[in-house]
């Protein structure tokens, strides 16, 4: 395996372990951090990250890959846009698949991590995959890092729904997803900018996103 296949193997660990906490199971259908979803719908969100996984590892891409994540996530329509109404923010799967109820969010995202762990490990998952969603292909390590973004962000989104510390994860799934989420508010809001955020209480700008 590559370095990036064990990261995300522990970080998916991480995340199956906090989907599975009681305080998600008891406030299944109240409203999440985020707007528009429940608890229930933004923990099976988080849980489709393994899904996706599983279903993209074995998808031989097709053609050249784009660059990077940094790229992927400057092409998607969903960074851009600007209202939840907007058709790439569709919550509808989301909604189907709390409306299933915990105990089969549980069992599916636990399958679907046994089975990308699988594929990782028999060296079956294609060096190139395809996002068919998207219409390119990536490099397996730079998909691999873009699920990595999507469980560290709505793990803290999750935590912070059901008043739980965001799980802590290994550096080596954190330090990658750290790095990209910095390029990325960079490009967005400009060097001085993000380092002011970091660095300056007396001037942080209120609102830094790499999103």
């Amino acid at each position: 395996m590559e370095s990036l296949d064990a990261a995300f193997l522990g970080a998916g660990r991480t995340a199956l372990a906090l989907i599975g906490r009681d305080e998600v199971r008891d406030r299944w259908d109240e409203p999440s951090a985020l707007a528009r979803m429940s608890v229930g719908m933004l923990a099976c969100h988080l849980g489709r990250q393994l899904e996706r996984t599983r279903e993209i590892l074995p998808l031989t891409g097709t053609g050249e890959p784009i660059d990077d994540a940094a790229e992927h996530y400057r092409r998607a329509a969903w960074v851009t846009a600007t209202s939840l109404d907007d058709e790439s923010m569709d919550r509808t799967t989301d909604e189907r698949q709390a409306a299933a109820g915990y105990p089969a969010m549980i069992a599916r995202c636990a399958a679907a991590l046994a089975a990308a762990e699988a594929l990782l490990v028999t060296g079956e998952a294609a060096a190139v995959v395809t996002i068919p969603w998207q219409g390119w292909s990536l490099r397996r390590a730079d998909f691999l890092l873009t699920r990595l973004v999507e469980i560290v962000v709505h793990s803290d989104d999750l935590a912070r729904s059901v008043d739980l510390p965001m799980p802590a994860f290994e550096p080596a799934a954190f330090a990658p997803v750290l790095h990209l989420l910095a390029d990325l508010a960079a490009a967005r809001h400009g060097q001085s900018t993000l380092v002011s955020a970091l660095t300056r209480a007396e001037r942080r700008p209120d609102t830094i996103t790499a999103f």
